[in-house]
């Protein structure tokens, strides 16, 4: 198979020279400083579509494509957090993630733990409560965490081979 562009025509090659003194860690890190200034918009870009699916479900009630569609922006959030600077948001939508992966069926749901979520990820993107220096949204992570593991211990546990 040939591919449809050569992208070797699109950079420049090293020198040998160049090649020696060139750091791809370095490098990596001067992109990512240089688009830095996006971070928290991209981060209230990826809130404004939780709070849309969110939105969705109030009014359409829960289904199937409704959770699925609350889950990828949850589970966005929790890709992108850490990258964006928000760790701490990171870790709420990972927690929502888990609840959202190991309820038995989408009604099962509990709504109001889930609008929870949802406000929590706003709030702390809102006020930039971005790591563990905020206490405020530390304790925040860890009642939603602990609610959510007592919520799911009354299901049996999801088969990871199934």
């Amino acid at each position: 198979m040939t591919p449809p562009t050569d992208l070797r025509s699109k950079v420049r090659e090293l020198t040998p020279r160049e090649a020696k003194k060139f750091d791809p860690v370095k490098a990596a890190e001067a992109a990512l400083q240089r688009i830095s200034s996006h971070f928290g918009n991209w981060m209230d870009n990826e809130t404004r579509d939780l709070l849309s699916a969110w939105e969705s479900i109030k009014i359409d009630g829960l289904t199937e494509d409704g959770l699925a569609t609350l889950f990828q922006a949850a589970h966005n959030i929790k890709g992108q957090a850490l990258t964006l600077g928000f760790p701490l948001v990171g870790q709420v939508a990972a927690g929502f993630c888990h609840l959202i992966e190991n309820i038995p069926s989408p009604d099962k749901l509990p709504l109001e733990l889930a609008g929870r979520y949802v406000e929590a990820i706003r709030a702390m993107v809102m006020e930039g409560a971005k790591d563990d220096a905020n206490k405020t949204g530390v304790e925040l992570l860890e009642t939603l965490l602990s609610v959510t593991d007592d919520y799911l211990a009354q299901f049996p546990k999801k088969d990871a081979d199934a």
